[in-house]
């Protein structure tokens, strides 16, 4: 992995892990310490960052970390409202019946773990399986460009999530009941009805966002 590669994957790492947060100033110097990676390379990082949308560089104050706005959440939602209900209608047509056994046997096991009560382990795992869900659709498509734009729009996702609607004890089995009304859908290989119980569950996850 080249270095401006591992750096990225430094910085995108310390994000999700709150060591940085939306809206902090951070000099360059900062970010190399943070990251364990030299100067150089987050020279060259900046750039991309930038044009990820993840960094802005303010005049005479320094980079600032993305913040969590009304805007941000509003493109963020609708890019992924519009990849994730192609990637849906293709899953629904396309997916081998092993793909469609995997992703009900993930969401079972966690109804089934809450069956014994709701653990800090066990939301953790939600969280996880939740992810997983999405990204699962998206690979599906088997398409470099949109699992790129999809990655970048992922990490903005889960900033959002983290300050304001990350799985909680009380949502589990509502977000994991989303999912399983999403996979009836899909395993009845109809793209539309796919499609519409993903908008249903990605609604009610923007609502959230939005407090709505």
């Amino acid at each position: 992995m080249k270095l401006r590669d591992r750096a990225y994957d430094s910085f995108t790492d310390n994000l999700l892990s709150r060591r940085i947060r939306p809206g902090q100033f951070v000099t360059q110097r900062e970010m190399s310490a943070l990251t364990s990676m030299p100067l150089g390379a987050i020279r060259e990082l900046i750039p991309r960052l930038e044009a990820d949308g993840l960094l802005t560089t303010v005049p005479q104050r320094g980079m600032q970390i993305t913040h969590i706005d009304l805007e941000l959440i509003r493109n963020a939602f609708q890019l992924r409202i519009i990849l994730e209900l192609e990637a849906a209608a293709q899953f629904a047509a396309h997916a081998t019946d092993e793909e469609r056994a995997a992703l009900e046997k993930s969401h079972q096991d966690i109804l089934d773990e809450a069956e014994e009560g709701i653990t800090d382990a066990l939301v953790e795992k939600a969280q996880n399986v939740d992810w997983e869900f999405h990204e699962t659709l998206i690979d599906h498509l088997k398409n470099k460009i949109i699992s790129d734009v999809y990655r970048v729009n992922a990490i903005k996702i889960r900033l959002i999530r983290q300050e304001l609607i990350a799985i909680q004890p009380e949502i589990v089995l509502s977000v994991i009941g989303d999912h399983m009304k999403i996979i009836a859908a899909l395993n009845s290989r109809d793209p539309e009805k796919a499609k519409s119980a993903l908008r249903a569950h990605l609604e009610n996850s923007r609502r959230r966002a939005l407090k709505i």
